[in-house]
């Protein structure tokens, strides 16, 4: 606002500054000719060196026999022949003077009797003009106020595409998605047939997975107009806004048809409605309302396809996910090993990449990786690059980055004495000890006593390849791996640091979902324990329900503590027999800091 009245003050200014220019210049006399006074004129006239005299009013342009021009003024009521016989010039002098009166156009005329009047009443209406068209701004943006915001794409137009080849893995989506490429693209084909467009695709994924690059894939396949705005733009403090911007978005959609509108994180207006807050002039509840009406309300004729992404499936309402509305509903996995090595290539084509670079074994390394985090991943050790003053992305700045994405960045102001070293050696040794001679627990890639995060030192344990089912046998090595690290400290100090807080904590919820979550109790049975009750209106947990009585909570709590007792148990036995091959490991670790995969298992081996 401030903005607006400096510039529209600057533009009267200087509106102001030209009339006022022009009016002096229009005015101004001329300065070519030499001022005389009368006195002057008379004895040039005497002396008989004056050729011509043109009268303008009382301006007296006078031209001398040389070519010389004067110039001189006269009383404006007073005619040239009685100025001259005032001061005696005779009739004879005169006679060789050649007199002409100018007569004065009609534009003069107008401007000197006008523009005096005028350019007031112009500086007004400018002034006038100015202050309307700020008034009419405010309005129209009152007026708007209920538009929607939605961003218009012309896929056409746009030099950055994005076609499913840009998209990386997520086969089994895009397959999905193909079906609807082909109802925008040819509907005919599967209108002759009775089979109806869907009114909605809903993709589901963890954050990062690509649902955004998805939606944008299918518009650059379809080849048709695309809208994307985002749920929390619907939702306004005023009542009906939310609703009104949702009738206008769809109203423009349908001006295109068809056409493609994106919904972001469509939980922000989608969450289960009836949550007893809000009154009935609940705004989000209207705003959703609205979208269930234009998706498959009275109008039912439309070619427009909504595409909504969310990572909180639980808290839509199910009226948006019923047959009519959102009919297709698209799951986005995590990406496996394969579909993390297409990510790779995708986002490194960009990067120069050393010569020795192995994509193959980041893809490895980088279990649990969405798309954004490979994408992070490789935008950091470019950095990390850069930072060394080197040309070209090598595996050291990759594996790097791996650990700054995981863990956090290196702290190396964080110094550690010589007795907290030791310690988190003996620590960090336990659980790569026992891990390694586990027989269904991860292999060791990496144990370190470098500070990274909160860590004093880690040990990075990488699956050879993705699982999707877990086994008993599985979680209870974990348990003992978990546990090395404490149990490490007490058998060579005698007593435990704080160190191992955050490992406890991990291996008592393990057992706690191993007893209450997975059924693999034997004194319980397979059975589940417990239900969460969740705050709709805030997505959060509310409390866990009790669906058991106290003589099985205590049983529950039996089995939590023997089987984290039994992996301690499991843990201290392998630290003991193997006692000579945990020094080693503790001695290497004094020394070097960092051990990867292929040195600690040669320890191991001699």
């Amino acid at each position: 606002m401030k903005g607006s009245l400096i510039k529209n003050f600057l533009i009267f200014f200087f509106v102001f500054l030209f009339i006022a220019s022009f009016f002096s210049l229009y005015n101004s006399p001329g300065n070519s000719q030499e001022k005389i006074d009368i006195s002057r004129l008379v004895n040039e006239i005497n002396h008989q060196n004056v050729k011509s005299i043109e009268v303008d009013e009382n301006k007296l342009l006078v031209v001398l026999k040389d070519g010389s021009e004067k110039i001189t003024y006269k009383e404006p009521n007073e005619s040239l022949s009685t100025l001259l016989n005032n001061y005696d010039v005779s009739s004879d002098n005169l006679q060789e003077v050649k007199i002409t009166i100018k007569e004065k156009s009609s534009s003069a005329l107008w401007l000197n009797a006008i523009l005096p009047f005028l350019i007031p009443f112009l500086l007004i209406g400018v002034f006038i003009w100015i202050m309307m068209r700020q008034l009419q701004g405010a309005n129209n943006r009152a007026m708007g106020f209920g538009q929607s915001s939605a961003r218009q794409v012309n896929i056409l137009n746009n030099k950055n595409r994005v076609t499913f080849k840009n998209v990386a893995g997520a086969k089994e989506a895009k397959e999905e998605l193909t079906e609807v490429v082909d109802f925008l693209k040819n509907p005919q084909k599967f209108l002759a047939v009775g089979a109806k467009i869907p009114k909605g695709v809903l993709m589901l994924g963890a954050p990062g997975t690509g649902k955004t690059l998805l939606a944008k894939a299918v518009a650059g396949e379809a080849k048709v107009p695309f809208f994307h705005i985002s749920g929390s733009e619907f939702v306004e403090m005023f009542v009906g806004v939310g609703a009104s911007r949702v009738r206008d978005l769809f109203k423009k959609a349908k001006k295109t048809s068809p056409c493609i509108i994106f919904i972001d994180e469509i939980d922000a207006v989608g969450r289960q409605r009836g949550a007893g807050l809000g009154g009935s002039h609940d705004e989000r509840e209207q705003t959703l309302n609205q979208i269930l009406v234009e998706m498959d309300g009275f109008d039912t004729d439309t070619h427009v396809i909504v595409i909504a992404a969310t990572n909180r499936p639980d808290v839509l309402d199910p009226a948006l996910l019923r047959p009519g509305r959102f009919d297709r509903r698209v799951v986005i996995d995590m990406p496996d090993i394969k579909d993390r090595l297409e990510i790779l290539k995708v986002h490194s084509e960009t990067k120069p990449l050393a010569s020795d670079v192995d994509l193959n074994t980041i893809a490895q390394r980088t279990p649990g990786f969405s798309g954004a985090d490979l994408a992070n991943l490789l935008n950091e050790a470019a950095i990390l690059t850069a930072r060394k003053n080197r040309k070209k992305i090598e595996n050291v700045d990759l594996f790097e980055a791996i650990e700054k994405v995981v863990l956090g960045p290196e702290r190396k102001s964080r110094l550690l004495n010589d007795k907290e070293k030791e310690i988190t050696a003996y620590h960090e040794a336990g659980h790569a000890l026992v891990s390694h001679f586990s027989s269904h627990s991860d292999p060791v890639h990496k144990v370190s006593i470098i500070s990274r995060g909160h860590a004093a030192g880690y040990t990075m344990n990488i699956p050879e390849k993705d699982k999707q089912l877990h086994s008993y046998s599985e979680f209870i090595d974990n348990l003992a791996v978990l546990l090395a690290g404490f149990i490490s400290e007490k058998l060579q100090f005698g007593e435990v640091t704080t160190g191992a807080s955050n490992d406890l904590k991990r291996a008592t919820k393990t057992a706690r979902e191993l007893t209450m979550v997975y059924g693999m109790s034997d004194a319980l049975g397979p059975r589940t324990f417990g239900e969460t009750e969740d705050l709709i209106f805030l997505g959060k947990q509310l409390h866990e329900q009790k669906d058991y009585s106290e003589k099985t909570a205590e049983i529950i709590d039996k089995e939590i503590s023997r089987l984290i007792s039994e992996a301690a148990k499991t843990a201290k036995k392998i630290i003991t027999e193997k006692k000579d091959k945990l020094k080693i490991i503790v001695d290497s670790l004094l020394e070097k800091e960092t051990l990867e995969k292929e040195e600690f298992a040669k320890l191991l081996e001699n």
